[in-house]
């Protein structure tokens, strides 16, 4: 017989998912209906630090950027009757990585255990000696209503509802054919039917036209409300309303297709006083897709912009912003800043070195005491005031070098020695232009930009179908990078691809640069930030409307 402590010593392992063999913990988190702001903070803790993740196809593909580079991915997209992993596939995955040690996340759309089959993995996982734990989800049953203005209660409508699966499950292997289980074989509708104020029903669309003769065969109105509510959170959201009567002929017309959900009750006539996620008065670019092709370092900034205001941005970056090996120069020059009359900052990214290195030698914004400092755009600006804790003594009306030289706030320039930081592959135009004028122009390297290619067929199929409605341009660089990037295995020029997509670019010269390769911007930012180029957008959109 075992000894207490030695059952104890199996008890505390077991609970740590490190048993004998290191077994890992499969971690079942709930996604959130697709907008990636409403996972959860456990569930962002988890994927950064997961070994493995398996992922649904209604996860949005940005809560992918928080997993380890070293991870691996697995997708097990499912649509209605066709899987990608079929059930089965998908249990003996989860407990085969977990059996090599590693921290398994099962990343499952919506709330794992709202007809997200979470409780059959949970259930292998248990039968197999896995440990595993459960992190719940918003279920897109109230936040795909939420989002189209639909509360699925009210006190004036609606004291309860109810969530129905609207489909039987699918087993098989053959697509289309459904083999209904235990649950679904129960399903009374005439208790269904008056189950509560307000039913909800999931994966529905497919079976609408028998959910609607049900209800109204078993004492629900033709005339309730009914709301479709496709790509719930999603910028692709489509609201299609009517009645049980009329439904089913409204959702053919606007052709909706899953995946939707289906809300049925009063509630629904309280979609247009409280439409707020589809309303292009509050979110001028609902619905827009929007190519960003920034450095991938920096994408979420332009993207987070573009998703309050109601656009889906789809992110190609095209440049790669890389540390250099050696910074011996640019160390130098920072312990000699005292012998400097201005330090001239040209974007964000030299800050951000610049603050890292000012670290590894010990010194702070105190080294800036003896001289001035300039920087080119408010957003560089701020990041000097948010890294170094320095403020800008000369900040140009534009952020582009001949604003810099039309407007530096000394006229004689002889005896003067100025710090340039910068990008390896910037324009000389502001050097030359500094040294013209008398003055000692120390150009320091700060950090290299490399090409990324990104998945350019794909981008270049979405190009040809014409599945976006804006590209963005944020520095020449980005257009250069675009540019190679899809014109690799092109017989034509990128403006063949490219045809009548309207373009934007964040100032001048990068409309310049986009013009050498036969690309026209539609919009050139007057004021070159990313709100300015995102404000810019808005006014060319709202002139279409």
């Amino acid at each position: 017989m075992r000894s207490i402590s030695a059952r104890w010593k199996e008890k505390r392992l077991w609970c740590s998912g490190n048993m004998a063999t290191r077994t890992g913990t499969v971690y079942l988190v709930g996604a959130g209906p697709g907008d990636p702001g409403l996972i959860t903070v456990r569930g962002i803790e988890l994927l950064r630090q997961a070994d493995a993740v398996v992922y649904d196809r209604l996860t949005h593909p940005s809560l992918l950027d928080q997993v380890r580079p070293d991870a691996e991915r697995v997708y097990a997209g499912k649509a209605s009757a066709q899987h990608i992993l079929e059930q089965a596939d998908i249990n003996a995955l989860l407990v085969d990585r977990a059996r090599q040690g590693k921290n398994v996340v099962r990343l499952k759309g919506g709330d794992p255990f709202v007809f997200g089959r979470g409780g059959e993995e949970a259930e292998y996982c248990r039968a197999h000696g896995v440990p595993f734990e459960i992190v719940p989800g918003v279920t897109s049953a109230i936040a795909a209503p939420a989002y189209a203005g639909i509360p699925v209660t009210h006190r004036d409508a609606a004291s309860s509802f109810a969530v129905i699966t609207g489909h039987e499950r699918h087993d098989g292997r053959d697509s289309g054919k459904r083999l209904p289980g235990t649950a679904e074989q129960k399903r009374d509708w005439a208790r269904i039917a008056q189950a509560a104020d307000t039913l909800i029903f999931l994966m529905g669309v497919e079976n609408l036209p028998e959910i609607v003769e049900r209800l109204q065969q078993h004492g629900r109105s033709p005339d309730t409300p009914v709301a479709l509510i496709q790509w719930g959170t999603w910028p692709r959201q489509r609201v299609v309303t009517g009645t049980l009567a009329t439904i089913c002929t409204e959702a053919q017309k606007a052709s909706l297709a899953p995946p939707a959900v289906c809300v049925i009750g009063d509630v629904v006539r309280l979609r247009e006083r409280l439409r707020w996620f589809d309303n292009p008065a509050v979110r001028p670019l609902f619905g827009k897709r929007v190519l960003v092709t920034r450095a991938r370092e920096q994408l979420s900034a332009l993207s987070n912009l573009l998703r309050r205001r109601g656009a889906e941005p789809v992110e190609f970056p095209t440049i790669r912003i890389e540390r250099l090996a050696d910074y011996t120069w640019l160390d130098e020059a920072l312990r000699r800043l005292s012998e400097y009359s201005w330090v001239v900052f040209t974007s964000a990214n030299t800050v951000d070195v610049v603050a890292e290195r000012l670290r590894s030698l010990g010194l702070d914004s105190r080294a800036f005491g003896g001289c001035k400092v300039a920087a080119i755009g408010p957003a560089t600006a701020a990041a000097m005031e948010r890294m170094l804790n320095v403020c800008a003594d000369f900040l140009p009306s534009e952020a582009v070098a001949e604003a810099v030289l039309a407007e530096w706030p000394e006229s004689d320039l002889r005896d003067t020695r100025i710090l340039l930081p910068r990008a390896r592959e910037a324009r000389d135009v502001l050097p030359e232009g500094l040294r013209q004028r008398g003055a000692q122009v120390d150009v320091v390297m700060a950090y290299e930009t490399r090409m990324e290619r990104g998945d350019a067929e794909a981008l270049r199929q979405s190009l040809r179908a014409r599945e976006l409605d804006l590209l963005t341009f944020t520095a020449s660089s980005t257009v250069r990078n675009f540019v190679q990037a899809l014109a690799e295995g092109e017989g034509g020029p990128v403006s063949g691809i490219v045809g009548n997509i309207p373009i934007a670019a964040i100032g001048p010269v990068t409309a310049d640069t986009l013009r050498q390769y036969g690309l026209t911007p539609a919009i050139v930012a007057v004021e070159h930030t990313l709100p300015g180029l995102v404000a810019a957008v808005e006014t060319y959109f709202s002139g279409q409307q």
